[in-house]
């Protein structure tokens, strides 16, 4: 059924409207409107350093996820990052993530997190995923780990979700350099 003359939807698809940006996806009047409202930018507000934003995440925090990391590293992990997400979420400060090449590096990557956080006094709160092995989250609180099998991973692409987010870098242990 076709709409009556002068009503037809003239609104494009979605996914173009995406890719023109925030405003444009607005519609023109609006986008022209966020224009005007604006006004014109002052000297004082070009001149202006951005401000450089600090994490949230606290020490105790910081030190689990790189253990993590240290311990993952030791059990081959690969595509290794540490997200630090404090102050954007209310569940966690840091993301680990990493991949492992099959199901059983997938369980071993998680029984050794365990194992060398256990030795910290660290347990997880919660273990997910552990019969199939192709996304195994381990929730340690302020430090939630992601363990993916390649395929799953790209599928999934919790680093696109979380580009704004900073990350840490990778300490790279003394046995393995």
């Amino acid at each position: 059924m076709k709409p009556a003359k002068g009503t037809e939807d003239e609104t494009p698809h979605l996914a173009p409207r995406r890719a023109l940006g925030a405003k444009a996806a607005l519609g023109p009047k609006v986008a022209a409107g966020a224009k005007a409202a604006a006004g014109p930018k002052t000297k004082k507000a070009l001149r202006t350093p951005p401000v450089e934003s600090t994490s949230v995440a606290s020490d105790e925090a910081r030190q689990t996820a790189i253990a993590i990391a240290v311990a993952a590293l030791d059990k081959k992990a690969v595509g290794l990052e540490i997200l630090d997400v404090a102050g954007k979420v209310d569940y966690a400060d840091f993301l680990v993530l990493m991949t492992g090449r099959s199901d059983r590096q997938v369980v071993a990557l998680s029984q050794g997190i365990e194992e060398a956080l256990r030795k910290k006094s660290r347990r997880p709160l919660s273990v997910e995923g552990l019969p199939h092995a192709n996304w195994v989250l381990m929730d340690f609180g302020d430090v939630v780990v992601h363990i993916f099998q390649d395929e799953t991973r790209g599928l999934y692409d919790l680093e696109g979700l979380w580009l704004d987010a900073r990350r840490l870098s990778v300490p790279i242990p003394e046995d393995l350099r």
